[in-house]
């Protein structure tokens, strides 16, 4: 079905779709105003879909008033945009569109639901720095990576220390800052202690304070220098020269991947500027983070409850010395709500209750529900493939794979983000034999429910928007 739609296309349509996704910024926030009409809509989804044909891809954004049924098509409809890597949702008013471009920078900008019912580009555009993780905390959409810190603080060698690269995006002022200043700055080297730089996992808001996951990288080349070099554990992991390639690569004198996978640590920081912090530890599960190349996926959630699960799906186990292997299980712990320390009474080995499996990727989806994006055989076989759903319940413990979606071997992938309405969760699935399509499921008995499907290459993001006044 998706070729012969291809094939339909026309090639002057597409060459217009582009036109107008290459026009200027003002032409998609300036169209004409039309006359106010009191019974627009005030809320509706949200889906960002993407079409590819022989002339390139057109990125476009449409509406709809349900997502449990229905087509729509991507062709002459929508407001074209210029697309995102990943599509950010905040408090249903604003929609940002964040772009990763290869460790440059790129533009991002936002958008929202106007008084006619009808999305629209805000005036702002920004031009942001690489992210490997983001979230929502308060008024922001921040951004973190890890990358060289000031040069100013070089050591005798010349090797600059790792820094936390974080970028916030006010959605009320519609501004766009770093931490870039000298008085901002925060460096990751040593930050568990051990020596070895951090990188940070996910953003999750309670009680005025960010909770993330702080994922050991290894030692850089400032860390394997520092005091004498006291930090390096195993000297033979020393690289002697530059190697690798892209997310993989490493230069001499690095330590690459972590000493120590068999921790995991959380950084609580006292507010979005991570000045201030309190890092607790906890021995039964690896570190937090999923990861797929550059990307760290978020696996630190709060639940309704207000409790914090932390998942790792102990993906050191992949790692190739046996040093850096974790030997605990796919897992998951808890932060109680009021409390700031792992609750020592909950622990669930999810490889237990799925039979030797791990996960890829983590969502909350809604009450004390998770969904995990499961891999089809263990971490310590080979070609392991992450194309199945799973709902785990913190409160009952129990995991439960999810029926009705489409044939394994028929999926090619899945959405990167969920939206969660009621007692459904909705994740966008793609398909080998057909349009994508959005996919509810019901957390009461993990069915899966085919809903609206979009005439489109992919579903890149879908969430709701309300009229923001």
């Amino acid at each position: 079905m998706y070729l012969q739609f291809l094939k339909s296309l026309s090639a002057g349509t597409l060459l217009l779709a582009l036109t107008l996704s290459c026009s200027n910024d003002d032409s998609m926030s300036e169209s004409p105003t039309p006359d106010a009409n009191p019974d627009a809509p005030q809320s509706t989804y949200v889906i960002a879909a993407t079409v590819t044909g022989s002339n390139g891809s057109v990125p476009v954004l449409l509406t709809s008033q349900t997502l449990d049924e229905g087509r729509i098509s991507a062709m002459g409809n929508g407001l074209v945009n210029d697309g995102a890597s990943q599509w950010v949702f905040h408090s249903n008013r604003y929609l940002y569109a964040l772009n990763y471009n290869q460790g440059n920078n790129a533009t991002t900008r936002s958008y929202m639901l106007n008084d006619w019912g009808q999305i629209e580009a805000r005036p702002a555009e920004y031009s942001t720095r690489r992210y490997t993780t983001y979230g929502t905390f308060g008024r922001y959409v921040m951004t973190f990576a890890t990358g060289d810190g000031p040069t100013a603080m070089n050591d005798e060698n010349g090797y600059t220390p790792k820094a936390f690269l974080v970028t916030y995006l006010d959605t009320e002022r519609e501004t766009y800052t770093t931490n870039d200043t000298e008085n901002t700055v925060y460096i990751s080297e040593n930050f568990l202690g051990n020596g070895e730089y951090v990188t940070l996992s996910g953003i999750e808001e309670r009680d005025g304070k960010l909770f993330t996951a702080a994922v050991p990288m290894g030692l850089s080349q400032y860390g394997t220098k520092r005091d004498g070099g006291k930090f390096v554990k195993y000297p033979d992991l020393v690289k002697t020269e530059a190697g690798g390639s892209n997310s993989s690569a490493y230069k001499k004198d690095e330590l690459q991947w972590t000493q120590y996978p068999d921790e995991c640590w959380v950084a609580i920081f006292a507010d979005e500027h991570l000045l201030t912090k309190k890092l607790i530890k906890d021995e039964r599960i690896s570190y937090a983070c999923g990861r797929n190349k550059s990307q760290y996926y978020q696996m630190i959630w709060r639940a309704e409850s207000g409790d914090i699960y932390v998942f790792s799906p102990s993906y050191a186990k992949t790692m190739a010395d046996a040093r850096q292997r974790t030997s605990l299980p796919a897992g998951v712990v808890r932060i109680k709500n009021g409390t700031e320390e792992f609750d020592p009474d909950y622990y669930i080995n999810l490889e237990v209750l799925s039979g030797g499996k791990s996960f890829m990727n983590s969502w909350h989806a809604g009450g004390n529900n998770f969904l995990l994006l499961m891999y089809d055989r263990p971490l310590t076989e080979k070609g392991f493939i992450a194309n199945q759903l799973a709902l785990f319940n913190a409160d009952t413990q129990t995991l439960t794979y999810v029926t009705g979606l489409p044939a394994p071997e028929d999926i090619t992938s899945f959405g990167k983000t969920t939206y969660v309405e009621g007692n459904k969760v909705y994740i966008t699935i793609t398909t080998a034999t057909g349009y994508p399509a959005i996919y509810a499921i019901d957390c009461n008995t993990a069915v899966a429910t085919k809903g609206l499907e979009v005439e489109a290459t992919n579903i890149n993001g879908v969430g709701r928007l309300e009229v923001s006044r």
